[in-house]
């Protein structure tokens, strides 16, 4: 007879393994099953990010995002002290380059004092003393930012779900949902499990998942690559904490950036293009359905329309490296094409409205035995233990 499950989790993420880690920990008795489809934890998103500890300060006061990368900060650095997994507080600065700048650089810092933030302001002087290569008017500190290794926080979120008799199953993509009065059935490709409840946390493919299950998301995942470059070892020396651009309000993403990264190597980066392929890391990667989908969808278009000029640029960015160079010297000018060699690329789940609006914060919805969360892009690694607490916290009876 067939196993049933209390509890099945669809991705092997950072988000997915919290949600499984938050399930043990509330329901120490439960039965937890979580199905990756790939042959490793953190396989997309989680493992090819930049690995920043955020803080918050980007994002609407009062939203998921901002609460949760505030709270996510502090327990994220709280679990890697308390399981001696590596990171660094290492703080950021965010660099206005120009006087246009300095009044984006002002809302911004007030935003942070919004969100309850420990930032300061500091001028020219300060800015070299923390960061001698960098050209600015000014800049926010922000000394609470760090980086970790995010596949490492997630092998231990796997060891803690099984050490608490949860079951870990890789190489299970889920390829159909059937919902039943008492259960749900989760059909991989040569296997089925029932669950008494199921979570969505399938990241670039939620949206797909969730209308498996036949809820309507009410939105599209649109993929964005993010391509980086890494520094030369010895032109590190550049860069000493995290270093990033006072960001364009009209545009969804930050901008070039550098990360100084856990093992002391610097990526610079990224662009964002849009991916022909949902896992497309590779510019020549292309799925027919994937793209069709994108091509098809009248958000695409709207949204096109909209930052045109902006895209424009990131596809400049994406075959040209002087172009990409050239944003990257605003920050620090001494920067040369020869000091940068490509990088490992990311993809970004972009959570996209029929009507061209992008999904600001995160957006988690409700099936009749589900929940799928359908849109957490970042900070949703800082902010992942908090994210698996909310979603335990929303589960309807009999688990409320």
């Amino acid at each position: 007879m067939k196993k049933l499950y209390d509890f099945a989790i669809v991705g092997g993420g950072i988000v997915g393994l919290s949600t499984g880690m938050a399930l043990t920990r509330r329901f120490p008795r439960a039965t937890i099953l979580v199905l990756e489809k790939e042959a490793g934890w953190a396989a997309h998103q989680t493992g090819h990010n930049s690995g920043v500890i955020h803080s918050g300060i980007y994002y609407k006061p009062g939203s998921l995002k901002a609460r949760f990368a505030r709270e996510g900060n502090l327990s994220m650095t709280r679990f890697c002290e308390e399981h001696g997994i590596e990171h660094d507080i290492c703080g950021k600065v965010i660099v206005a380059t120009n006087r246009d700048e300095l009044a984006l650089m002002e809302a911004l810092y007030q935003r942070g004092v919004q969100n309850q933030l420990d930032i300061e302001k500091i001028g020219p002087e300060q800015l070299r003393e923390i960061e001698p290569h960098v050209a600015g008017l000014g800049a926010i500190r922000v000394p609470g930012a760090g980086i970790v290794d995010y596949r490492a926080v997630c092998q231990n979120f796997a060891r803690i779900i099984t050490e608490h008799g949860g079951e870990l199953k890789l190489g299970q993509e889920v390829r159909r949902i059937d919902r039943y009065s008492d259960r749900v059935e989760l059909i991989t490709q040569d296997a089925g499990y029932s669950a008494r409840f199921l979570i969505n946390c399938a990241g670039l493919f939620c949206d797909r998942v969730a209308r498996m299950d036949d809820a309507d998301p009410e939105l599209k995942i649109v993929p964005f690559r993010g391509e980086y470059y890494e520094i030369k070892p010895e032109r590190r020396h550049l860069v000493k904490h995290l270093i990033y651009p006072v960001p364009n309000p009209a545009f969804p993403f930050l901008g070039v950036h550098y990360t100084r990264m856990i093992g002391g190597h610097v990526e610079a980066g990224p662009n964002a293009v849009l991916a022909f392929k949902r896992e497309g890391y590779n510019k020549r990667d292309v799925n027919l359905r994937d793209l069709a989908e994108v091509l098809s969808y009248p958000g695409f278009w709207k949204l096109s329309a909209k930052y045109w000029r902006e895209g424009v640029g990131e596809m400049v960015r994406s075959v040209s490296k002087a172009a990409f160079v050239k944003s990257l010297q605003q920050l620090i000018p001494e920067i040369r094409a020869e000091d940068l060699v490509p990088a490992a690329a990311g993809v970004r789940a972009q959570a996209l409205k029929p009507d061209g609006g992008l999904v600001d914060d995160f957006h988690i919805i409700e099936g009749e035995r589900s929940i799928h969360v359908c849109n957490a892009p970042s900070p949703a690694a800082t902010a992942s233990i908090e994210i698996g607490r909310h979603i335990v916290a929303r589960l309807p009876a009999p688990w409320a």
